[in-house]
């Protein structure tokens, strides 16, 4: 099985990747094949509405997102971790989840009206995490999460949302935290293990 986590922190080592690092980890120990993809270190830019992908599927821009399509593709499991900002994803975040809009498009040309009903290429969770204590924290970027996996034909199974403090690290002192975070790496490769072997027979 493979699983694609997607780092949307533009800071290194920070709480973000800290829980993510953990959520792969748990993967791995599922026996799950494990890829990473940074965002802060991207050469790429935004989507441009310029109607390319219409067509084909495909994105006409020249960048690294190109490196990441296939991995979108080929994952049976994507993490997208961010912290955070302003009560959504990051910047860094959003620019990925944008320049998906290629893949709505090829999910649009591939399947018909009645296949669309369903998701085949797997299953997407959101990692979020924010200090704010404000009771609609994460509702706007599980929202922006159901929708980038709609445009990936996967189903949103849900997420883990942390509220931690804002300092470096501070998810380390949470207690059990990390041990959820490995956890939940491992509940998601085992279920979707299940739902592949129960489709299959």
């Amino acid at each position: 099985m493979k699983v694609l986590g997607i780092y949307g922190s533009p800071r290194k080592k920070g709480n973000t990747d800290l829980i993510l690092d953990r959520v792969l980890e748990g993967a791995r120990s599922e026996g799950a094949e494990t890829e990473a993809v940074y965002c802060r270190k991207l050469d790429m830019r935004g989507c441009i509405e310029c109607g390319g992908c219409d067509e084909t599927g495909e994105c006409v821009i020249d960048d690294d997102m190109r490196t990441v399509y296939p991995l979108m593709q080929d994952a049976d499991i994507i993490f997208m971790a961010s912290p955070i900002f302003f009560y959504d994803v990051t910047s860094q975040a959003k620019a990925v989840i944008d320049r998906s809009q290629a893949m709505w498009n090829r999910r649009m040309l591939r399947k018909t009206p009645e296949q669309r009903k369903t998701y085949d290429s797997g299953a997407g969770y959101l990692i979020a995490i924010g200090a704010t204590k404000g009771k609609r924290l994460f509702e706007a970027p599980e929202l922006v999460a159901k929708y980038f996996f709609d445009a990936l034909d996967m189903n949103y199974k849900g997420g883990l949302l942390v509220r931690s403090g804002e300092h470096k690290g501070s998810v380390t002192e949470e207690p059990g935290l990390m041990d959820k975070a490995f956890e939940f790496g491992q509940k998601a490769v085992a279920d979707n293990r299940a739902a592949k072997e129960t489709k299959a027979e």
